[in-house]
């Protein structure tokens, strides 16, 4: 059994910060690519970040230069740092990951058999 659990989400003014968290269980960590994507109201799932197996880190336009993605595989646990968050980042942000995912496929969310629930952020003044 697999299970990704993500937390850390919350309720932040415009340029506050947030970090977000995920712990799979039942998954050997270190031999999966683990990455955050994020769904506005109304809108699709869209990629945010990934981080790879040798730590190779990768993020959306969008977020480049705010958000740093990290992992500590003796935690089993990745977590995004969320800086300078702006009203367009609220979001459902969630957690993915994948043991057999190809480097030049981390974007797409088809890619990823695993999934946390989600976890609420929200930026509003």
């Amino acid at each position: 059994q697999v299970q990704l659990v993500d937390s850390g989400g919350g309720s932040v003014e415009p340029g506050g910060s947030l970090r977000l968290s995920c712990t799979p269980s039942g998954v050997t960590f270190s031999r999966y690519v683990m990455s955050w994507f994020r769904q506005p109201p109304g809108k699709e799932r869209e990629f945010v970040s990934a981080i790879g197996r040798t730590n190779n880190r990768y993020y959306s336009d969008s977020v480049k230069g705010r958000c740093t993605i990290s992992r500590d595989n003796a935690k089993n646990t990745v977590y995004l740092q969320m800086n300078n968050l702006k009203p367009e980042d609220a979001a459902v942000y969630y957690c993915a990951g994948s043991s057999t995912i190809i480097l030049s496929s981390y974007r797409r969310a088809s890619e990823y058999a695993n999934w946390g629930r989600g976890t609420q952020v929200t930026v509003s003044s």
